[in-house]
């Protein structure tokens, strides 16, 4: 019965969010109406979800994606000509559990993990 998710992320600033996931991360702004203090941004079949959180300490923020990819390598090799920051515990590697993997953090800290296998 179910058939979609879509997690919704703390976000301090609409525009940083706006700009870090449609210019480095290739997603499009989703839906008709600017709401200030909400954003739904997609790319494929995946939809992102964002709150403002304007008090938001990214030291403290716990926030976490995972998204499944096909073609992890060239994703990869995309982000990484986009000059994307790649987390560096979470550079692209085959963990024990056989899935690809490669992780990243967004502006406000929201951990984003890209896996496939």
């Amino acid at each position: 019965m179910l058939t979609a998710i879509h997690p919704k992320l703390p976000m301090r600033d609409k525009t940083i969010t706006i700009r870090y996931y449609t210019e480095k991360l290739g997603f499009k702004i989703f839906g008709s109406h600017d709401y200030p203090e909400y954003l739904m941004v997609e790319k494929d079949s995946i939809q992102i979800h964002f709150f403002l959180f304007a008090d938001l300490d990214p030291e403290q923020n716990y926030g976490q994606v995972y998204l499944r990819v096909n073609q992890i390598d060239n994703f990869y090799q995309t982000l990484l000509d986009n000059k994307v920051r790649i987390h560096p515990n979470g550079l692209l590697e085959k963990k024990p559990w056989g899935q690809r993997e490669f992780s990243l953090l967004d502006p406000d800290s929201n951990l984003l993990t890209f896996g496939e296998g």
